[in-house]
């Protein structure tokens, strides 16, 4: 043990070393230095120290799913309060009932999202006790979440960190309909229902047709497009950085990335300032999206016959990955006809629905559950 004595700050009798002002310097004596470097702004929700409280603001509204509050700026936050911030049923209510808080009380009508991933926009229907919170995502029973709701006058955007797990969490899908995203660089993000027998079905495969068509343009080669984000989809791959889920097409170019994951609130309610200040709303739903139809259904098809006679994938992951096409393209239609989300929400909530009533796959949920880790049969 050393016998060096304790400096003299320790036993002048001070309440502590942190304070509202900052922290105590005893290099410079200063019993207020500031916490964060001259000429940057403060991160709105800082890594705590030891003893430091933070102002929780004033909350709006608040249900067991979710907690909305704002700093008198105008900007509400919502905070998921879920178990690892999953989507439960009283997040979705919860988020329905801060949409409609926003349009009627905020100052700028305004909503970003802390923890987990903000999408808005509407989804589908469907069915199945193993599969009821997702489902419920996607169906259009008047809630209408996150699947593209256009009288929702509410600039959206999403706060993220975390990493992605096989199951039905529906984060992907939340931040890949807001307005505009701020993923923190650490960001693990996939839709990677697969791993559990099932297909991505709160709008995200949807919203990847509507991307490749936007990306080939009108006549050109959609297939190529959808290509890309196949094998990352049908695969359940997982990006190892934000940056990287850019290119895989989980996050848009624009999307932000910030390497502090402390500063994300701050990033996410100025770039939901900007949009308000812009005169942001929301687009209507795409109507004329170029699928790739069953020649592109026929061509995944091949690529996974030879997977499938490699031994690469089981027989149950060939048919999850053929229903995962046939989404994505558009079902069998011809090549280059046009549909709108509607019809690609259905086919995402029929296979769905087909896929969470085989025992296969509701093993995969069970195994999932129990262990943590996929299951492969």
């Amino acid at each position: 043990m050393s016998d060096a004595p304790l400096p003299a700050w320790v036993l002048d009798g001070r309440d502590g070393v942190h304070a509202a002002a900052g922290s105590y310097s005893p290099a410079d004596n200063v019993p207020g230095a500031p916490l964060h470097p001259a000429g940057l702004p403060a991160p709105a929700l800082p890594d705590p120290l030891l003893g430091e409280k933070f102002d929780a603001g004033q909350t709006v509204f608040e249900n067991d799913g979710v907690r909305m509050w704002h700093d008198g700026d105008g900007i509400a936050v919502v905070g998921f309060k879920t178990k690892m911030n999953t989507v439960s049923d009283k997040v979705l209510d919860g988020l329905q009932e801060a949409i409609s808080i926003a349009e009627r009380d905020l100052r700028l009508g305004d909503l970003a999202a802390e923890g987990t991933l903000l999408r808005r926009r509407r989804p589908g229907r469907g069915a199945g006790r193993a599969a009821g919170r997702q489902d419920r995502a996607v169906r259009g029973d008047g809630r209408q979440l996150p699947a593209h709701q256009p009288a929702d006058q509410v600039r959206a955007g999403a706060g993220g960190r975390g990493r992605a797990r096989p199951g039905l969490g529906g984060g992907c899908e939340f931040q890949m309909h807001s307005a505009r995203t701020v993923a923190h660089l650490e960001s693990y993000i996939g839709l990677v229902e697969a791993g559990v027998g099932l297909l991505p079905a709160g709008g995200g495969l949807k919203e990847l047709a509507v991307r490749a068509s936007r990306a080939a343009g009108p006549g050109g080669d959609v297939f190529a497009e959808l290509k890309k984000t196949f094998e990352t989809v049908a695969m359940a791959k997982v990006s190892a950085s934000a940056l990287e889920a850019k290119e895989l097409g989980l996050l848009r170019a624009d999307d932000m990335v910030v390497f502090n994951a402390f500063e994300l609130l701050h990033v996410a309610k100025a770039q939901a300032r900007a949009l308000a200040e812009a005169g942001y709303r929301p687009p209507l739903p795409a109507r004329r999206i170029q699928a790739a139809g069953d020649v592109g259904i026929a061509t995944f098809r091949m690529l996974l016959v030879n997977m499938l006679e490699g031994r690469f994938i089981s027989p149950y992951d060939d048919e999850i990955a053929t229903r995962i096409a046939n989404v994505l393209s558009g079902g069998e239609i011809d090549r280059g006809a046009l549909v709108d989300e509607e019809w690609l929400l259905k086919l995402e909530r029929k296979h769905f629905v087909e896929l969470a009533q085989q025992e296969k796959t509701q093993a995969r949920i069970g195994h999932m559950l129990k262990t943590g880790k996929p299951l492969r049969n």
